[in-house]
């Protein structure tokens, strides 16, 4: 069964996007509040994808990513990143850092669920090497 870690600060958001996933059988999800407890986890146990805020109070998500991919057993991790930074220039940093996809908050949960599956039948980006998927549940009026 996949393994999904959800990391977000906000307790209410983590269990919002486990909620979105619970649609795809099979899943199992871990949780972790802040990035150092993702990364601990991330150490302790393999995971299959990993869900991953940016704003965060100790260790934020660019520091996570720059973790993830400079460990080989995680390298190959997909990474999808869900925040509630809309500007383009955090949507280019998470992606150069190594994100494999981006979507802000508020996503629509069916665009979420999408995501995460194709992260897992390996239709987004595995690799920081590899071209990311782009934002797939943007709301804004310019098309992204």
């Amino acid at each position: 069964m996949p393994q999904v870690l959800v990391v977000d600060d906000s307790r209410v958001m983590r269990e919002m996007i486990v909620a979105c996933l619970r649609a795809a059988p099979g899943l199992e999800f871990g949780h972790a509040g802040s990035g150092l407890e993702a990364i601990e986890r991330l150490s302790l146990k393999p995971f299959d994808l990993l869900v991953l805020d940016l704003n965060m109070p100790d260790i934020g998500g660019l520091e996570v990513i720059e973790f993830v991919r400079g460990q080989d057993r995680l390298r190959r991790l997909p990474i999808l990143v869900v925040t509630s930074r809309d500007d383009e220039a955090s949507r280019a940093r998470a992606l150069a850092t190594g994100a494999s996809s981006f979507m802000t908050k508020p996503f629509a949960p069916d665009a979420i669920l999408a995501e995460v599956r194709a992260l897992l039948d390996g239709g987004g980006a595995a690799s920081a090497s590899a071209p990311a998927r782009q934002d797939p549940g943007a709301r804004g009026s310019d098309g992204q």
